[in-house]
């Protein structure tokens, strides 16, 4: 089982200046995940500023305008800051803001910061500008640029005590970053192809007749455009039906924290799924009041009782 910290000592001056730093970062930059860790405790929620403000940085290097060499070479300059960070000697007086509140997270709750290696691989993987035969190559980014997240995040979150099955509870935070990764490769096809960015496996687009990309608001000519994201919102439901399974293992608020990040990402998958090409046109979102609104249905437990029953069922 993986412990709960349900309370801490007091933070130092230095530490708190740290942590509202990164929860700035996350509130500026991270609109859908700022929505669900709102809903933590205040513990928890500054541990994840923190995991956000060091992984931001993390894709904004890879999503910069550097040259390849020198985008390298800061990533691997802020692996070593992360190794810093893992010896716990990094001082609370350190200049770097989120150096100081990722190592007093990492002091106060078991986060596995290997995760954060694999998002480094996986930003790699983006400079070197790899692309993808199948899913299952496109599974190894995924699990590093947000299987590694989930796993991250459950380190903060934490199991009930009592928890059945919670020795799988990695697998399934796992397949969740999983799932709203692919949600994400989605809605920004258009963008990452304008960077020069493919993701959706090559035998897919093959398959779809959509290998020439997608460059513009409109689908490769002959192709099947709107059965290729049909295919791909199949497999990212599939997903999100696995991943959800990680609810009833969590307690209340970091369930409710779950529940709203991915019920985000679950309605987003509806509007690419009802408007296919509205992906090709500009980047799909939704307003604030339905955002609100998963978050109170996340608060509400109603995701985390119907994963439960529907648990049950199987078993009888």
């Amino acid at each position: 089982m993986i412990r709960t910290v349900d309370s801490s000592p007091p933070v130092s001056a230095p530490v708190l200046a740290a942590y509202s730093y990164c929860e700035a970062v996350t509130g500026q930059q991270a609109r859908n995940f700022a929505y669900g860790i709102r809903l933590l405790p205040t513990p928890k929620r500054r541990a994840m500023s923190a995991l956000y403000a060091f992984s931001r940085r993390v894709d904004d290097i890879g999503d910069g305008a550097l040259a390849h060499d020198v985008k390298t070479a800061r990533l691997e300059d802020t692996r070593a800051l992360l190794t810093r960070v893992r010896d716990g000697v990094v001082d609370e007086d350190d200049t770097d803001p989120v150096a100081v509140a990722l190592t007093h997270a990492a002091g106060a709750f078991p986060i596995p910061l290997g995760g954060l290696d694999e998002l480094i691989d996986g930003v790699l993987k983006d400079v070197r500008g790899e692309t993808y035969e199948t899913w299952d190559d496109l599974k190894v980014y995924c699990r590093c640029v947000a299987g590694a997240i989930g796993r991250l995040s459950l380190g903060v979150f934490g199991t009930d005590p009592g928890a059945r099955g919670a020795e799988r509870a990695p697998e399934y935070a796992d397949t969740l970053g999983l799932a709203l990764q692919l949600t994400n490769i989605l809605r920004d096809v258009r963008e990452d192809a304008e960077a020069g960015r493919t993701y959706l496996p090559a035998d897919d687009l093959a398959k779809f007749g959509c290998s020439a990309g997608f460059k513009g608001p409109q689908p490769p000519e002959g192709s099947d455009f709107a059965g290729l994201v049909h295919f791909e919102v199949r497999r990212a439901r599939a997903l999100f039906a696995e991943g959800y399974r990680l609810l009833p293992m969590l307690d209340r608020r970091s369930g409710a924290c779950v529940a709203a990040m991915a019920g985000i990402y679950r309605r987003l998958l509806d509007r690419i799924e009802r408007d296919p090409e509205a992906v090709l046109r500009g980047r799909v979102s939704l307003p604030g009041r339905e955002k609100a609104y998963v978050a109170v249905r996340g608060l509400s437990g109603l995701d985390s009782r119907h994963v439960t029953r529907r648990t049950v069922r199987r078993r009888t």
